[in-house]
């Protein structure tokens, strides 16, 4: 059986965050998805929703077999005890590949990384798009 793992904030889920999650499932058998805890999110504004709705919803996507929040002070301590055969990363994750790679091959982690290709663009399938939207109607 072939475990992919996927992470992600997944504020405000949208269209582009089912697109990474279907992306992600048909390179295995089961999908397991780390939410990020709030306190970790430091590339980009802090999450709206907070980290237990977030995990709440996700673990509520059909696709999504297991999902659990990342750990508070490590990172990579899940991935350790997930053991996902395969690890993606969505088009625009901040991750950077090399450094990632080199960090599970330090922890013994012997995992493949996969960077998924960018979907066909919407006008709604980002975070930052819908804030904008509801900014923008909200001024009307």
């Amino acid at each position: 059986m072939t475990r992919v793992l996927a992470t992600g904030t997944f504020d405000l889920l949208h269209p582009g965050h089912l697109f990474y999650l279907e992306q992600s499932k048909a390179l295995g058998d089961e999908l397991l998805v780390i939410v990020a805890r709030d306190a970790n999110v430091q590339h980009k504004p802090s999450p709206i929703i907070p980290q237990e709705q977030r995990l709440l919803m996700v673990s509520t996507l059909k696709m999504v077999d297991r999902a659990i929040l990342g750990d508070e002070t490590d990172i990579f301590r899940p991935i350790e005890d997930l053991k996902p055969d395969v690890i993606t990363l969505g088009y625009d994750q901040h991750f950077d590949v090399v450094l990632l790679k080199e960090e599970l091959a330090t922890r013994r982690i012997d995992a493949r990384v996969v960077r998924l290709v960018e979907h066909d663009p919407c006008p709604l399938c980002s975070s930052r798009s819908i804030v904008a939207k509801v900014l923008e109607e909200r001024r009307r």
